[in-house]
């Protein structure tokens, strides 16, 4: 299966971090926080569709991370899924809308993807 999806996990957005282990891990960083309790790991890795379905099972809820193809964004939250468009910021609503219903903060709700 291509893995032609890139994207970021947060491990601590994980029911079980073991599923790390069925991901291309492609990088991998902590961040600064000075308390060790605050820092969030961040795997980047590249993953197919099918391995998108499967880690949507995976994220706590309150959670979401994200995936692009060229143009294409995918987020995904706990059992949900959506598709939109880098460019157009009216694609996005519908995530966004999801996302803070689940209490994520609006500043959070960026889908940065790296060029």
């Amino acid at each position: 299966m291509k893995k032609n999806y890139k994207g970021t996990i947060v491990e601590e957005s994980l029911e079980d971090n073991r599923v790390l282990n069925d991901v291309y891990v492609i990088g991998f960083y902590i961040s600064k926080e000075e308390n060790p309790q605050d820092r969030w790991h961040l795997f980047t890795v590249n993953v197919s569709a099918d391995d998108i379905q499967k880690l949507s099972g995976f994220i706590k809820p309150g959670w979401y991370m994200h995936f692009w193809k060229d143009r294409d964004i995918v987020a995904v939250f706990k059992d949900k899924i959506f598709e939109f468009k880098r460019e157009d910021k009216s694609s996005w609503k519908d995530a966004v809308d999801y996302g803070l219903s689940l209490g994520i903060p609006i500043e959070q709700l960026d889908f940065v993807i790296e060029e």
